[in-house]
């Protein structure tokens, strides 16, 4: 029988051992691989997209959402009230999924990886992420810096973590007046973590969409308009004169499926619209946000100045984790096989766990997996331990993540 990501991941004679923030050597040493290496490793085969297996797979995915919403329109005839309501939170927890399952095939075109046509995996992306809406053209320029910046202090723009001094210094600067002095008193408690997370779950993706990271000092700098994905104007901190037509249609895009909404709106009602779409949608925009996170962010993950960092040091600082079958079948194993896809983003999905288990043994001990930490409860606990990070070896320039106190 065929092993699964899982199963593969525990195999001991692959020789593979998880660089636990605990057991690292006194001193870190970055890769010493290349990326010669890491193509010659992968199957040829893995490197290939297949348009009809593509369409395929994504069409599958629409069967599942409309699916979903056929049966949710029987759970107005269930009699007690309190059922009708649990019917209606799995429906929205379960839409949820499917509709991140759909968003990972708009991410996957993003890269190219669909179809070896580009107007082909444009066509894909555009309809997906606007169905969700997200602007797919923008969103696709500035999902390229990441990963051409990956796990840079200075450059990237997802999950940016501050340096142990720039930490303590905004710390210091919060902790004037009594009010502020009260939160800083009770952040550290369980029930403060609940609850900014459930808000920032909740706001902080369609947030990033329309003003960005403004954590980022270079987009801070500039009027909040300009560092949107919805901004053509060329003058702000992502995007170039020539980028303004793509991010125009992206906004096209994002305007229809809203002229949709409002269209249902008014002739479904925005109560049903919320229940059988904006619900979903929330959970989908938690679902972006944690699967993220948690690929690019642990004890064991290394940060890089741009002075030390490289393209392949900032491809092996992220960690594949699993989702079980929801991550493997709804999700498309986008959170197991997201080492192997910094390294080559363009490898098609259904591919990925097949060039995954081929990379490892180039990468050894950089080989990032964690397979045994239940998905919510490692979201939970890196959102407390990894806070700010700092060198472990003076004038390496190489930095982790301190545990919290």
């Amino acid at each position: 029988m065929q092993q699964t990501i899982t199963e593969q991941a525990n195999v001991a004679e692959d020789g593979i051992i998880r660089l636990r923030a605990e057991q690292r050597k006194p001193h870190f040493t970055p890769p010493e691989y290349t990326m010669k290496d890491i193509y010659d490793a992968i199957p040829p085969h893995c490197l290939k997209s297949n348009t009809l297996l593509s369409l395929a797979y994504i069409a599958w995915d629409f069967v599942q959402c409309f699916a979903l919403i056929g049966l949710a329109t029987f759970i107005p005839q269930i009699p007690t009230a309190s059922l009708r309501f649990c019917a209606w939170a799995i429906y929205a927890f379960v839409q949820g999924l499917c509709f991140t399952g759909l968003w990972e095939i708009a991410h996957e075109s993003g890269h190219g990886a669909l179809s070896p046509h580009k107007w082909v995996n444009s066509a894909i992306g555009m309809i997906t992420h606007s169905l969700l809406l997200v602007p797919f053209h923008s969103w696709k320029l500035t999902h390229a810096q990441h990963h051409k910046s990956t796990n840079n202090l200075e450059r990237d723009i997802a999950f940016v973590p501050d340096v142990k001094e720039v930490y303590l210094e905004k710390k210091q600067e919060r902790a004037e007046g009594k009010l502020t002095h009260f939160f800083e008193m009770v952040e550290d408690t369980p029930i403060a973590t609940m609850a900014f997370l459930f808000f920032h779950q909740l706001i902080a993706w369609p947030l990033y969409l329309t003003i960005n990271n403004r954590a980022i000092p270079r987009i801070a700098a500039t009027p909040w308009y300009k560092g949107s994905h919805f901004y053509t104007g060329g003058d702000g901190p992502n995007f170039k004169p020539q980028n303004g037509r793509e991010i125009l249609i992206s906004d096209l895009g994002i305007g229809a499926m809203a002229t949709l909404l409002y269209a249902s709106v008014q002739y479904f009602g925005g109560w049903n619209v919320a229940l059988i779409y904006l619900f979903p949608w929330l959970w989908t925009n938690h679902w972006i946000l944690t699967i993220t996170y948690l690929q690019h962010t642990d004890l064991s993950l290394p940060y890089y100045p741009t002075k030390t960092w490289s393209f392949l040091r900032g491809a092996a600082s992220t960690i594949d984790r699993d989702f079980g079958w929801i991550g493997r079948h709804l999700i498309h194993g986008a959170i197991e096989c997201h080492v192997v896809h910094h390294h080559c983003s363009r490898i098609p999905f259904y591919h990925a766990a097949e060039a995954s288990q081929a990379i490892r043994k180039v990468m050894g001990t950089h080989y990032q997996s964690d397979f045994e930490t239940s998905y919510m409860w490692a979201f939970w606990k890196v959102h407390r331990d990894c806070v700010h990070v700092e060198e472990k070896d003076k004038e390496s320039e190489v930095y982790f993540f301190s545990k919290k106190d």
